[in-house]
């Protein structure tokens, strides 16, 4: 169930773009009847609806059987409301319980451990849907941005990205088109 867990985790925080806080949080409620959108309770316990893509949604779909044996097994009956009950005091996963995971399986892939942490799968998340074409304003509402300015730093390393692919690919004296 660790795995499938661990997957389940990943699968949904970078499909959503959710706080690490956000998703050890989530209940099984959080999810709509299709498992399409999840209801967020989010900074200053504001609420937000935010899709999940199919791949995170099937993960979801493979992790309640095995979730429904954990809380049997381990008597987890009374955080039974959590997506992700834990032993730990306040019913749930930790966030620093998830980090952790995320940096031991860095190491086990042998990717640099900097490298990988929920705060990057939620700047991927938010970087590959404006490079994609996502508008601003869509993405600062999926990741619960009060503030456009918050959202609009991800545009810098954009557009830098892209300037830099412009040139190398574009400019006549790039090396590339010569």
């Amino acid at each position: 169930w660790r795995g499938v867990r661990l997957v389940t985790l990943i699968e949904v925080l970078y499909s959503s773009g959710l706080r690490v806080s956000e998703l050890v949080r989530l209940y099984v409620s959080s999810f709509s009847g299709d498992g399409r959108l999840l209801l967020v309770k989010g900074k200053g316990e504001k609420e937000r609806i935010v899709p999940i893509g199919e791949t995170a949604r099937q993960a979801v779909m493979n992790w309640l059987p095995l979730r429904k044996e954990l809380i049997e097994e381990k008597k987890l009956g009374a955080f039974s409301e959590w997506m992700f009950p834990s032993t730990s005091t306040i019913g749930h996963l930790t966030r620093d319980g998830f980090a952790k995971q995320l940096k031991n399986l860095s190491v086990d892939a042998g990717i640099n451990a900097d490298r990988l942490s929920p705060h990057i799968l939620r700047h991927s998340f938010a970087s590959h849907l404006l490079l994609n074409g996502a508008d601003l304003r869509s993405v600062q509402q999926m990741l619960g941005h009060e503030n456009i300015s918050t959202t609009q730093k991800y545009m810098h390393i954009i557009n830098q990205r892209l300037y830099t692919s412009l040139v190398q690919d574009m400019h006549p004296l790039s090396g590339e088109n010569t």
